[in-house]
């Protein structure tokens, strides 16, 4: 009897994990439409059917992923995991999650690998529905990150700074200096009354990932640097990539653009359609890192990509979840991330010229296929599967016409 009695926790432990693999697995395969649908269907899930959290819990947990760098709806799939299973719990729901989309994404770089894609017409297709994308998230998210003259001012100049100094720091340059502007700019905004959360981590882990976070994103170019080769270099280039985005998975695109493409890894043309067929996969546009290790280094490659990329924001979300109800009554702290918020803005309509409307718009006929898409995905709110493939077959109908 005291044996039972003993194995009970951890057999509820089991059951918890399993629970929530189940359920991530399924929000996997069926979350399509991007960051801000996976946490409608996280809600729909977690709090309205399971009532795993209440309202103003999940809204908080909300909140500080939009804050942190990383893939805000996976932050929020882990905090969920967490806080409902550990640490354990926080890593089983990450893999339910992106683990479907990961798999689509590696069998079509595998599909890619045997094939010539030069000059395919559903390729260019691809390439303008990314377009059509980020132009469809510049729209969303300017309504909601930058409605006034003074962050739309600070959108554009951070797209101006980002466009005309491109270089690898940049982008970390231009968001620590929103950061700081927003301190000064937004420190006197009202600050919401704070409704704590529950969170079965310590600090002292927490601070042990709040220090892993850092050395992590300093060490590994130092060792790169020092001629460790292998695998180093990709986990170098992804964990930075995953480190430094802010504003959800559409800003990790130059980022990635600029490490793998002219390392050698990937051309730009497989970069390019890999980005638009992660539009048409359920799950975090973050596992696009998985078609990229895949297309670079096979399946070892999928996997450290993957892991990288995603390393950042599962230390982060873990250090912070037991400091998150101190830090949002911090005026300062709601003043940066209010001055973050609009750059990130301006990055993505950055990436939105360079390299997307660079590479994909060439005459009036693409210009036209864009609009189309962006028509389909703003007001016609068409699921983003059916826009990737009108795009693929509109780029196919293109080639033809211009044979």
């Amino acid at each position: 009897m005291a044996t039972v009695e003993a194995n009970s926790p951890n057999k509820s432990k089991i059951k918890v994990l399993i629970e929530l693999l189940q359920v991530s697995t399924r929000l996997g395969l069926t979350s399509f439409g991007g960051p801000v649908a996976h946490l409608g269907y996280f809600h729909e899930e977690y709090v309205r059917r399971r009532k795993w959290m209440d309202e103003r819990s999940y809204g908080d947990l909300v909140a500080l992923c939009q804050f942190l760098p990383g893939p805000a709806s996976s932050q929020v799939g882990m905090g969920i995991g967490i806080i409902r299973g550990g640490l354990i719990g926080g890593i089983v729901s990450w893999i339910g999650f992106t683990l479907p989309s990961v798999i689509a994404l590696v069998l079509f770089a595998f599909l890619l690998k045997g094939m010539d894609i030069s000059g395919a017409g559903w390729l260019h297709g691809l390439e303008i529905v990314a377009v059509a994308v980020v132009a469809q998230a510049i729209f969303g998210m300017g309504q909601k990150l930058a409605p006034d003259r003074s962050r739309i001012t600070l959108a554009i100049a951070a797209a101006a700074v980002t466009l005309l100094w491109q270089t690898a720091f940049s982008q970390v340059a231009v968001i620590i200096a929103a950061g700081l502007l927003g301190v000064v700019m937004y420190r006197n905004s009202d600050v919401p009354a704070i409704h704590p959360m529950a969170v079965p981590v310590s600090r002292s882990i927490g601070n042990l990932c709040l220090l892993l976070f850092p050395v992590l994103l300093v060490a590994l170019p130092f060792l790169r640097q020092l001629g460790i080769n292998g695998m180093l270099p990709l986990f170098d280039s992804f964990y930075r990539a995953g480190a430094l985005v802010f504003g959800g998975g559409h800003v990790v695109l130059p980022l990635l653009e600029k490490e793998v493409v002219p390392a050698g890894w990937v051309s730009r043309e497989s970069f390019m359609a890999g980005y638009g067929a992660a539009q048409a996969v359920p799950g975090p546009l973050f596992t696009f890192a998985g078609y990229l290790g895949a297309m670079a280094k096979g399946i070892s490659g999928a996997v450290i990509a993957t892991v990288a990329i995603f390393l950042p924001a599962y230390l982060l979300i873990v250090g912070a979840l037991p400091y998150w109800s101190i830090l949002r009554q911090k005026p300062a702290v709601q003043g940066a991330l209010t001055g973050v918020n609009a750059a990130v803005v301006g990055l993505l309509l950055a990436a939105l010229y360079d390299p997307l409307w660079t590479t994909a718009i060439l005459n009036p006929v693409d210009f036209v296929l864009a609009a189309v898409l962006f028509i389909m995905l703003s007001f016609w709110k068409l699921p983003p599967w059916i826009v990737a493939a009108a795009g693929a077959a509109g780029g196919t109908f293109i080639g033809y016409l211009s044979m």
